[in-house]
């Protein structure tokens, strides 16, 4: 008897979600008809892609991916239009453009259709200083939901990693769904550093001190690398950035026969064109680092190691270095870190030969990069790095 009524509960809640998921797509799509309705005006075999990039206006390499992706669908195929989902509300679509151009040197043959989004404060990192990944993962729900409210496309693509979005367009939007994975959320890697008790950026130490706490944390990775595998897995193309984000994606997603590795596009015609000058005689040498303010940089270790080479330098030497940090500051998180960054060169007595440089255009990276002696770039786990090429 317990049994029976244990089964047809079971079978009762599948027919209730089947039902609610269907009554939603219903309602999602009719609802898209009415909205963004001059994207097929006059053509119904215009095809629709949507980028799903809360910060599309930021200077970083996932952006040119991003733009670089718009601009191969505007010149290869002539019946698809881009629609870029943003949270940068406070800027028009004209300057985002203009800013991809001046960034990075790319150049589309006309401007796509924004649709700004108003709740990326949800999937913010310091709005959750606790089960950060949990925490932004159910936030990106909540702004994909208003994203997929304000426009239904027929390809959905994630370009940022919000795994979390796909089976939302798949299943009540009815999309082909696919996404252009750069890092993992979560990776066997950082499983392991919580299971060695490591202290990261992304494990407090008094964590990594305490055995409970670790296999608390630990449980805690292993169930959400659970369900992000859920979630990537209903994919219909996976795209990575190298074979290390690859084999991380496969082993949580299990989804090889479509995943596919698409290395970053990296623009060296631009860098190899610039004239080769020898050091010999040169007096002054910039140490250039090109990296995004994000805590996986690890700037501190940058400033921490131009502070230990001044150490061996003659006092009235060291005015002929300077370590130039140019990076793209997407938000008030990376603000603050800049800001603490500041901080710690002014501690450690390097402030005078330190230079911060925030969301330059591609001219004065270019310019930047031709005049350094040493490119620096510190990662953890860095996965392909656009940078490196470029330097």
């Amino acid at each position: 008897m317990a049994l029976s009524l244990l089964l047809w509960g079971i079978v009762f809640l599948v027919v209730l979600l089947a039902t609610v998921t269907v009554l939603l797509r219903i309602w999602v799509r009719s609802r898209a008809k009415s909205l963004l309705p001059h994207m097929k005006e006059g053509d119904k075999d215009v095809l629709v892609v949507g980028f799903f990039h809360p910060y599309c206006n930021a200077g970083g390499g996932g952006e040119r991916v991003l733009w670089c992706a718009v601009r191969a669908l505007q010149e290869k195929y002539k019946h698809v239009k881009c629609v870029v989902y943003t949270g940068d509300k406070n800027v028009k679509g004209a300057e985002i453009v203009k800013n991809a151009r001046q960034r990075f040197n790319i150049v589309l043959r006309q401007q796509p259709e924004f649709v700004f989004l108003s709740r990326r404060d949800w999937v913010e990192a310091g709005t959750w200083p606790y089960f950060t990944l949990l925490g932004q993962s159910l936030g990106s729900i909540w702004l994909g939901w208003e994203a997929l409210t304000k426009y239904v496309p027929d390809v959905y693509l994630d370009s940022m990693g919000y795994a979390f979005t796909l089976p939302m367009f798949k299943y009540l939007g009815g999309c082909r769904v696919g996404c252009y994975v750069h890092y993992p959320t979560i990776s066997t890697d950082m499983l392991s550093r919580v299971t060695d008790q490591t202290a990261t950026y992304n494990n407090r130490a008094i964590i990594a001190r305490s055995p409970i706490l670790s296999a608390v944390k630990i449980a805690y990775y292993r169930a959400f690398a659970f369900i992000y595998g859920l979630a990537g897995s209903c994919c219909d193309v996976v795209m990575v950035n190298s074979s290390w984000t690859h084999g991380h994606v496969v082993s949580i997603w299990g989804a090889r026969e479509c995943t596919h590795k698409v290395f970053p596009p990296c623009d060296v015609k631009e860098f190899m064109d610039l004239p080769m000058k020898s050091d010999a005689g040169k007096t002054q040498h910039s140490i250039v680092s090109v990296a995004q303010f994000r805590p996986e940089k690890d700037h501190p270790l940058q400033l921490r190691a131009f502070h230990e080479f001044l150490k061996g330098i003659p006092q009235d030497k060291r005015k002929n270095y300077k370590l130039v940090l140019i990076g793209g500051v997407r938000n008030q998180g990376d603000a603050d870190r800049v800001d603490g960054l500041k901080r710690l060169a002014e501690k450690l007595d390097v402030t005078q030969y330190t230079e911060f440089r925030l969301n330059v255009p591609f001219s004065e990276l270019k310019q930047s990069l031709s005049e350094a002696t040493i490119g620096l770039h510190t990662m953890w786990n860095e996965h392909f790095g656009i940078g490196e090429p470029d330097v």
